[in-house]
């Protein structure tokens, strides 16, 4: 790949990354807060009983500030995320190309967007570690504890790099950002394929054959919506497993590992409990995904 195309893929990728997080932010928050939220006791009343009651209350106790707790992390990182995602895409479709300039297969672009899945899954799971832990202190994790390790609960972390630092000296140094890789491989290797695949699809589908140089902006957006709606669809279960181990206590752990939460999530809750928070997902992936490719074709396409 020539380095122009490596320079464009970066700089679109940081520019769709940019209008994805903040169109969609606020739905992952309220995901991670119902994904996060303990099963509650025999007798009792969830913390939230669903998407609609997280915001009211989220709002009624945190304001609209709230809905963007733990952006910090991942904005600080989604130049680099993005730019890693759609370059190292963009270098394996140039690798699986028959020909300079040919239009790939939506086999090829299944099989690109698994190996960029893979690249991103390394700066994906420290970022998606702190994010969680921001979005679900506070979100009535502590809900069963008495009120003060609940209160002191809520003020465990003062921001993206006190995580950060509490993790690294406390949690076992790198190896406790990288917590949660197993599972983070496990959703961003098929959801990209499925997600970089189902994009190319709906594209040719409405250009009616491979080349999709002349499609519109609204069917970019139609594209890129729904492709990131099947990216939560294949992968949804697998997301929970991956934030229910990242904010697990360290000295005192629920779970050994990624198979034991799933056995535990599925035993205590039913496959209901692998789609807590599904809801907020797909409503925060459609737009989000849609604001990304869009911005994403459109930078790429300025830059010639």
């Amino acid at each position: 790949m020539q380095m122009g195309d490596v320079a464009k893929d970066l700089a679109a990728g940081t520019v769709g990354g940019v209008a994805q997080l903040v169109v969609g932010h606020p739905f992952d928050t309220i995901k991670v807060k119902l994904q996060s939220q303990p099963t509650p006791l025999p007798g009792q009343l969830p913390k939230y009983s669903g998407a609609i009651d997280a915001v009211k209350k989220t709002l009624a106790a945190e304001g609209a500030g709230g809905l963007y707790k733990g952006m910090g992390a991942p904005l600080a990182t989604v130049a680099a995320f993005n730019a890693l995602l759609f370059s190292v895409r963009g270098q394996m479709e140039t690798i699986l190309r028959s020909a300079p300039g040919a239009p790939l297969t939506v086999n090829q672009q299944v099989i690109a967007g698994a190996g960029a899945g893979f690249a991103v899954s390394f700066l994906a799971t420290p970022t998606e570690l702190i994010k969680c832990r921001l979005q679900a202190q506070g979100s009535g994790s502590a809900a069963v504890a008495e009120a003060g390790a609940a209160a002191a609960r809520v003020v465990k972390y003062g921001g993206p790099i006190d995580v950060a630092k509490q993790v690294l000296k406390s949690e076992g140094g790198i190896r406790g950002l990288y917590k949660g890789l197993f599972p983070t491989f496990a959703r961003e290797v098929p959801g990209n394929a499925t997600m970089f695949g189902v994009y190319e699809a709906i594209k040719q589908y409405m250009a009616g054959g491979t080349d999709t140089s002349g499609l519109g902006r609204g069917s970019l957006m139609m594209a890129g919506g729904l492709a990131g709606g099947a990216f939560w669809v294949s992968v949804y279960p697998t997301d929970v497993v991956k934030s229910v181990i990242q904010i697990d206590d360290f000295k005192n752990p629920k779970y050994s590992g990624s198979i034991d939460a799933f056995k535990k999530i599925l035993k205590t809750e039913g496959v209901g409990g692998l789609y807590k928070g599904f809801g907020p997902a797909m409503a925060r992936s459609i737009p989000a995904n849609a604001a990304c490719f869009l911005a994403y074709e459109i930078t790429k396409s300025s830059l010639g």
